[in-house]
């Protein structure tokens, strides 16, 4: 009995809640394939997001701090929450403000940050990533291997290694491409808790609208 705690321990992914701000190894900074996401979800909630009127690509999911294994998340801060023109800010690489708000609330409140620092760090390593534009050039669905957005990844930004990016799929579609970054934004080899690569083939991929 002993031995199989241990091993779920060591299998299952550990997170927390309410730990101390500031208390972390690294960021994962996620990116979200909008039209993907609207087609296995975003369409059906009547999503801002995925109104005619946007051409978004690789949206900012978030900046989440993370642990080499867990990561925080809800912790206590004597931060000010972001107000309501500092979420609406971000739609622009978020997609909605509401999306904003929710990533202060669970992962913002643990980087020690405040709001308008945070979302400031979050436009910054946003910003750093080069997207592939190839992917904008879509004109039809298709279906591709993960590994060829991983290497589209790597090709448009050279220093980052293979270990420091993952991609995740979900419904069959690609979903997001997870980056790992230091605390200064560099580069850095993600935890095993975080590389768990898509291993689809064929993969749906939607072109921008």
């Amino acid at each position: 009995m002993r031995f199989m705690l241990i091993w779920l321990m060591m299998a299952v992914p550990v997170w927390a809640e309410g730990e101390r701000a500031g208390a972390f190894e690294y960021y994962v900074l996620s990116l979200s394939w909008s039209p993907n996401w609207c087609a296995y979800e975003g369409d059906a909630r009547g999503s801002d997001q995925c109104d005619a009127r946007h051409d978004h690509g690789w949206i900012m999911h978030g900046l989440w701090p993370q642990f080499h294994r867990g990561f925080p998340s809800y912790c206590r801060t004597a931060e000010r929450p972001p107000s309501r023109a500092m979420t609406r800010d971000m739609a622009d690489i978020m997609g909605t403000s509401g999306l904003a708000w929710h990533q202060w609330k669970k992962h913002g409140v643990c980087t020690g940050l405040s709001a308008p620092a945070y979302f400031a760090l979050s436009r910054e390593a946003y910003d750093r990533v080069v997207r592939p534009p190839v992917f904008r050039k879509l004109d039809k669905t298709v279906r591709l291997p993960a590994a060829v957005v991983q290497e589209a990844f790597l090709q448009s930004n050279p220093a980052m290694e293979a270990d420091g990016v993952t991609i995740t799929c979900r419904d069959g579609h690609i979903q997001e491409a997870r980056i790992c970054l230091s605390r200064d934004l560099d580069p850095v080899p993600c935890g095993q808790d975080v590389v768990r690569d898509c291993s689809a083939r064929d993969a749906l991929f939607t072109p921008i609208r």
